[in-house]
């Protein structure tokens, strides 16, 4: 979850990413780059799975999802800076279109509308569960 006093998506859950710098080879070393700087994962405990198609926000970000595996319990470092708080969801809850419902929000006088999911008392929504469910409809 970001922390409450960053100026763009403060408060939200989110997935460890940003933008790709012009030292990064291209969105899997940005991915890893931004995970190492957010919440400390090692690059060496990660194996790049491969891509989902783009994401674009309704705010104009495009998004490139990069799909990877992580050895079990993870060692974390979070950035007070800009996560306040990292937690795991099982894939089981997140494959299960029963947990995936649409909502929808006044943004700019305009209705958005988008895919939210409530796990344990957290709200995830927005481009977070648009990843999710771009996830869900991959034909793997």
């Amino acid at each position: 979850m970001r922390t409450p006093h960053l100026a763009v998506h403060a408060g939200q859950i989110a997935f460890p990413g940003g933008k790709i710098e012009p030292s990064d080879e291209g969105p899997a070393a940005a991915a890893l780059r931004e995970a190492c700087e957010e919440i400390g994962l090692d690059p060496a405990a990660v194996a790049v799975v491969g891509y989902l198609d783009r994401y674009l926000t309704g705010t104009g970000y495009r998004i490139t999802p990069v799909v990877a595996r992580i050895a079990p319990d993870p060692m974390l470092a979070l950035n007070p800076q800009e996560v306040q708080e990292a937690f795991e969801v099982p894939l089981a809850f997140l494959m299960n279109p029963q947990n995936h419902r649409r909502g929808s929000r006044v943004f700019m006088g305009h209705e958005r509308h988008f895919y939210e999911m409530l796990f344990e008392g957290r709200y995830i929504w927005e481009f977070t569960a648009g990843i999710i469910r771009g996830l869900y409809e991959t034909d793997v």
